[in-house]
């Protein structure tokens, strides 16, 4: 295992990883794109791994079992690091769904470098937003293993940060996130 130095400076900032967790409908994908555009403004060296685009090209080869999910996770960790090396903040907005899914991550990452986000949002109005359709597909069987309906969730025991997306805005959420962001990583 590589951990990245604490120290190694990009920019204006440190090298970070910020891990989203939250079930799918959350709003971890809008959250993170929010604050890559408020961070490149402020001018930190950014970038979202979208976990689509992931299972869409790099991941392609992988299903929803445990095993799969795990690998799926291993990879983008590893692609995590490669831009942790060239002076990044990476925001990766996955589902993440167990403990010990969270705990491979958080071992992957020195732990000056890297902060865990529960996006928090009940089941209920994740499957209210539903903005792919994935829990109608799932609740008709269309969709086997699906996280939150036949396939469990654990949401995190001690995030560094939780964003509660049921009872606060995108935009609000995105501040808060920058915030936390500016007081671990900016060197200013």
């Amino acid at each position: 295992m590589i951990k990245q130095h604490p120290c190694k400076l990009a920019a204006n900032h440190r090298v970070g990883v910020v891990w989203f967790t939250g079930l799918s409908g959350s709003g971890k994908t809008t959250i993170s794109q929010r604050v890559e555009r408020l961070l490149l403004d402020r001018g930190y060296h950014c970038a979202v791994l979208d976990a689509d685009k992931l299972r869409a090209g790099l991941n392609s080869d992988l299903g929803y079992t445990e095993a799969d999910r795990t690998e799926n996770l291993r990879r983008t960790a590893e692609v995590t690091a490669m831009f942790l090396d060239v002076g990044f903040i990476v925001l990766v907005p996955m589902i993440t769904p167990t403990e010990a899914m969270l705990a491979q991550i958080r071992r992957r990452f020195d732990a000056h470098s890297y902060t865990e986000v529960y996006v928090r949002c009940s089941l209920d109005t994740c499957e209210q937003r539903d903005p792919k359709g994935l829990y109608r597909k799932a609740r008709e069987g269309i969709l086997q293993d699906f996280t939150g309906i036949d396939a469990r969730y654990e949401p995190p025991a001690q995030p560094e940060l939780i964003l509660d997306t049921e009872h606060r805005s995108i935009g609000q959420c995105a501040q808060q996130l920058v915030e936390f962001i500016d007081r671990k990583y900016s060197i200013h």
